[in-house]
């Protein structure tokens, strides 16, 4: 569990960290998504647009700076490689969340992959560095945008990293948690005691909190598994509840890299910290058979399952506050 405790001292030291920050989120080439920018990476995927006029959806990418002859520790916001890398991603994931509200991306000054295993020599830093880029972005979104619209935080990997110190700096106890219909945060290990007052959502339909979850094959316990994410707090991505198995054919679909959907493709097993599935039925099913972990897919694994519940928290959130408008 090393490598969690030297997660959590990041996140606790996170409010202590100056950056000098250069990126411009008045300028619409620093925004992979938001409607008034850039919304062709996620259209597409949206063919029911009811929710949009209603919430919104701030979402993080994934660690895409990951090749091993870059030496920084950082990359620039304006590097044309990886923002084709982060396109791509964007589009395969964030299209997950299109139908539950407009879509905000920005792009950031995103962690090189090493900074997760060399906390202690220079990862730390490139983390912090990387969130004072997302929390400059979500501030502009907060000033420009957002005008009191209920919100879904969603990211993956750094993403999530990102988005649980969103949690913390701007939700946690304070004014904003009321506007708060879910956070997604797969792929990175969330202590069930993260928040003061946000707490994990253990039904499908509950709001105001977040869940979590990471994928690995089933029966299998790697070294990453037990120093990172066992003990850390998971809910089955299929049925959205603590349920220990949900069956293959429970579950929804898996956007696969050829952008095809393949439905009822795995079975969901829930244990210590993490998610379970038996090898999922898709083409070249036989290449997965090596794979050890599938953190790489945990969004794409539950797409469908995430599209439509991320549309029930939204209209849940939207008739629990007519509701209350009707009782006062």
């Amino acid at each position: 569990m090393r490598n969690c405790i030297i997660l959590s001292l990041l996140i606790l030291q996170h409010t202590s960290f100056n950056s000098q920050i250069i990126s411009d989120y008045s300028d619409p080439e620093h925004w992979v998504i938001s409607p008034k920018h850039d919304t062709s990476l996620h259209a597409a995927y949206i063919s029911d647009t009811t929710l949009l006029a209603y919430a919104d959806v701030f979402y993080v990418y994934p660690t895409v700076f990951t090749d091993k002859k870059y030496k920084d520790w950082n990359v620039s916001i304006d590097n044309t490689e990886q923002k084709q890398k982060t396109r791509k991603v964007t589009r395969l994931q964030a299209s997950a969340w299109s139908e539950a509200g407009r879509m905000y991306a920005p792009y950031y000054t995103q962690a090189h992959l090493r900074s997760y295993t060399n906390l202690e020599t220079g990862g730390k830093v490139a983390l912090l560095k990387a969130y004072s880029d997302v929390k400059k972005a979500f501030e502009y979104y907060l000033e420009n945008f957002n005008q009191g619209r209920p919100l879904i935080l969603a990211g993956h990997s750094q993403g999530a990293t990102h988005i649980m110190l969103l949690l913390k700096d701007f939700f946690d106890g304070k004014k904003l948690q009321k506007q708060l219909i879910c956070a997604y945060m797969p792929g990175v290990a969330v202590k069930k005691d993260e928040f003061k007052t946000i707490t994990m959502l253990t039904n499908p339909t509950d709001v105001g909190g977040f869940v979590s979850w990471n994928t690995f094959k089933r029966r299998y316990k790697t070294k990453k598994y037990k120093d990172w994410y066992k003990g850390s707090a998971v809910i089955n991505p299929v049925t959205w509840d603590l349920s220990s198995y949900a069956k293959r054919s429970q579950h929804k679909g898996f956007l696969f890299w050829d952008e095809n959907m393949y439905k009822q493709s795995f079975s969901t097993h829930l244990v210590d910290g993490a998610v379970w599935i038996s090898i999922p039925h898709v083409p070249f099913r036989s290449l997965s058979v090596a794979m050890k972990d599938y953190h790489i897919g945990d969004v794409n694994l539950f797409w469908e399952d995430i599209r439509i519940n991320a549309k029930d928290r939204v209209n849940a959130f939207k008739q629990r506050e007519l509701a209350k408008r009707r009782n006062n």
